[in-house]
């Protein structure tokens, strides 16, 4: 990997991670597209890292209302709103514990496990759309346009489908907020709980791999796992809020149709 490249994934990256169209599927592809090898993931674990501390900056005043409610030691909103991150961390912690190598074998099949993904997400996010109207016309009959809070119960459920969503081309957003949706949790609060309650398994992953001297062994130089992270912090912290706002407001059609086109083409291409 030179530095171009670094830069052109960095950013890739950075602008994918907050939409319903899978980050990782992206690096995947474009890896492919410069012929580079896919099964070393340092750089991925770098810019994912990246792009999580652009998400800590612009949630920064949320975080900090969280910790604060933390340290007066009792239990409270911003304590129980923790508990519920904590429980929705719990089925990811059991596959990156138990499955890690399996999940990165499946990294290095190519594209064709991508577009069979990104097909997947595209199918979740359609059902998401129709559950997400269906549940609109029940809650306009019921005087309530908005939805529910999410529970302990939709935590671990939002949480095991984050845990699924490892595999390349599952988009991570895409599959927690439609499982949210599906569960009928306002889209708000759902987009929210979404970008927070990856914040401490990706960090952890990183240090982990920091720690353990996966980088060192990395095939890929420091340079360029630089230039991607700064790259990737950039681009994420200059479209998050943008892109959170358009997972809250907008219809996830045009998601889904992106994730199907791009998702054939993976497909078709690996046949030929």
């Amino acid at each position: 990997m030179d530095n171009l490249q670094a830069l052109i994934l960095g950013l890739i990256q950075g602008l994918t991670e907050f939409l319903p169209v899978s980050s990782s599927g992206h690096l995947t592809i474009g890896k492919a597209l410069f012929g580079m090898e896919t099964g070393d993931l340092s750089f991925e674990v770098a810019v994912h890292a990246a792009t999580v501390l652009a998400t800590i900056l612009a949630f920064r005043k949320e975080i900090a209302e969280l910790l604060c409610g933390l340290f007066k030691f009792k239990y409270n909103s911003q304590t129980d709103y923790i508990a519920k991150i904590i429980v929705s961390m719990i089925p990811v912690g059991i596959v990156g514990v138990f499955f890690k190598d399996a999940v990165e074998s499946i990294f290095g099949e190519g594209v064709a496990v991508v577009g069979i993904m990104l097909a997947l997400t595209a199918a979740l996010l359609c059902i998401s759309e129709l559950s997400m109207r269906s549940a609109a016309r029940r809650n306009t009959a019921n005087d309530n346009n908005e939805g529910r809070s999410i529970g302990f119960k939709e935590a671990f459920i939002i949480g095991c489908a984050q845990a699924i969503a490892v595999l390349p081309g599952l988009s991570r957003s895409g599959s927690t907020i439609a499982t949210g949706l599906i569960l009928g949790v306002k889209k708000s609060e759902v987009a929210k709980f979404s970008f927070l309650m990856v914040i401490v398994p990706i960090l952890g992953e990183a240090f982990l791999d920091l720690v353990g001297g996966d980088f060192s062994a990395s095939s890929i130089g420091a340079m360029p796992l630089i230039i991607g992270f700064v790259a990737a912090f950039i681009s994420g912290y200059a479209a998050c809020k943008w892109m959170i706002s358009i997972v809250r407001k907008a219809h996830l059609w045009g998601f889904a149709i992106y994730c199907a086109i791009v998702g054939s083409i993976c497909i078709i291409s690996s046949i030929l």
